[in-house]
């Protein structure tokens, strides 16, 4: 495996393929090995909605065509915060940054998808569905990978995304401003579903997760919910994130959603929206950390944040950037063998562009799925190939936990 790029300005990116034993049924997905109290190893999606600008995150001051492809969007108003001789993270990422210096941040660059065009609809579809063209599929990668009975997922969002529908069991979770049901009311719904397996494992289950979070500030009183969110958004969310997939009978998988990407203007404005949103991701990426690290959870926990596309590599007519293909994504965790940047580097020459004028997708996003499941969850090549990712088999599962 290797990162950065040489004075060519060009590495090849060594996949190592997983070498798993083969399952013949569906049934047979299973996980090589749990936690406390039977807890699995945890698995976090992050979903950057709009398209983040994969050369805004991560910097590439190495490559020498670097300042003058970006122009003035490769200056950022505070020093960049190098990762290797070549690559960097935007001044905003210090937990990142820090995470990365601990080895729990593998960067991932010129990855994307096989999707090449530039709609935020039908990417989103591809990125949450696992195909490699929008509405092939109607339930997503990890829905599919959460077939196995004892394997849970949890929304934080108000509806099930996408990339959460299929077979296995799946809740959802916001914060709410609505008053807390009374003692009674929660015993009458109790008799009302108790003939009704799915109502009443449906309650149970909500019952858990207010368990989770009762005397914190979610449940402080009427309103109070509204403002904390509006406060601390993608943060709370993380936060919670955290006390679920802690919890003794928590689930296995969560995902997080966090927009503000279509970054087409004003881009290299330092108080600008790209910031704010890096910013929040930062502090989101930070607070789940911190919550899952306290009970040792974190040792077990890979979290990957990807995005639907990059931008173009230029900077527009409004000082921001417009839709593109190629782009960064990260996958943090204690599991992970970080404090490396993996690519196959492509350049930034004109000449180098995809359509003269993207960052070139080099990696496909689900080499890196496909290995997180490989290695984390212990789902065989089999599986992935043929009923995680469809029609994958040509894309080797790429190596990057502990």
């Amino acid at each position: 495996m290797h990162h950065g790029f040489d004075p060519s300005r060009r590495r090849h990116l060594v996949r190592g393929a997983a070498t798993l034993a083969a399952a013949s049924t569906w049934s047979r997905l299973s996980l090589a090995a749990t936690g406390p109290a039977g807890h699995d190893r945890c698995l976090v999606m992050v979903i950057l909605r709009g398209g983040m600008d994969g050369l805004a995150a991560v910097p590439a001051p190495g490559d020498a065509d670097f300042a003058a492809a970006r122009g003035a969007l490769a200056q950022y108003g505070a020093a960049t915060l190098p990762l290797d001789a070549h690559f960097a993270l935007h001044p905003a990422l210090t937990n990142l940054h820090t995470m990365y210096r601990r080895g729990e941040l593998v960067v991932l660059h010129a990855v994307g998808l096989a999707y090449r065009e530039r709609s935020h609809f039908d990417a989103q579809q591809v990125l949450e569905s696992g195909a490699a063209q929008p509405y092939v599929l109607s339930t997503g990668w990890l829905g599919r990978a959460l077939a196995s009975p004892a394997r849970k997922g949890l929304a934080l969002n108000v509806s099930v995304p996408l990339v959460l529908r299929g077979p296995g069991t799946v809740d959802t979770w916001t914060p709410s401003t609505l008053n807390e049901p009374s003692a009674d009311l929660v015993a009458r719904l109790e008799r009302w579903y108790a003939g009704d397996a799915a109502l009443a494992g449906a309650l149970a289950r909500a019952k858990a997760l207010h368990g989770d979070t009762a005397g914190t500030d979610m449940a402080d009183g009427p309103g109070d919910n509204a403002a904390n969110a509006g406060r601390r958004g993608f943060v709370l969310l993380a936060q919670r994130a955290a006390e679920f997939l802690a919890a003794p009978a928590g689930p296995q998988a969560a995902v997080l959603e966090l927009g503000g990407w279509d970054t087409h203007a004003n881009q290299a404005n330092p108080n600008g929206a790209l910031a704010a949103a890096l910013r929040q991701l930062d502090a989101g990426l930070d607070a789940l950390r911190s919550g899952l690290a306290a009970n040792g959870t974190w040792a077990r926990t890979v979290v990957v944040v990807a995005t639907e596309f990059g931008r173009q590599v230029a900077i527009n007519g409004t000082l921001g950037t417009d839709h593109g293909s190629g782009g960064a994504a990260f996958a943090v965790g204690g599991a992970v063998k970080g404090g490396r940047v993996l690519t196959d580097w492509p350049g930034l020459a004109p000449k180098d562009r995809y359509e003269g004028r993207d960052l070139r997708t080099t990696t496909d996003l689900r080499a890196l799925l496909k290995g997180v499941l490989a290695e984390h969850w212990q789902l065989t090549r089999k599986a992935l190939d043929e009923q995680v990712f469809p029609d994958s088999a040509g894309i080797a599962p790429l190596r990057i936990l502990v």
